[in-house]
Order: C-alpha cells, then sequence, then structure tokens
C-alpha cells in the first residue's frame, strides 16, 4: 500500500515538473513577443 503510494507521489511529481517546463517555454514565448514589439517601437521613434 505504502509502495503503491510512493509510486503515485513519484508520478505527479514528474507530471508537475513537465507542466512547469511548458508554462516556462509558453512564458519565454511571449517575453520574446514583448521584446519584439519594444524593439519595432524603439525603431519607429
Amino acid at each position: 500500500m505504502i509502495r503503491a503510494a510512493l509510486i503515485g507521489l513519484a508520478l505527479c511529481t514528474l507530471a508537475a515538473c513537465e507542466t512547469a517546463k511548458g508554462a516556462g517555454k509558453d512564458i519565454e514565448k511571449a517575453g520574446d513577443a514583448i521584446q519584439g514589439a519594444a524593439t519595432e517601437v524603439q525603431e519607429n521613434i
């Protein structure tokens, strides 16, 4: 019983890591878009 609970906990932890990794990539893409827009505005000034 305890072994099954530990395995379940480990799987949840791994899934959370993948979710955080995916969120990090999305945030990075958003940051790149904002940086590109800011650069465009500065060039047009």
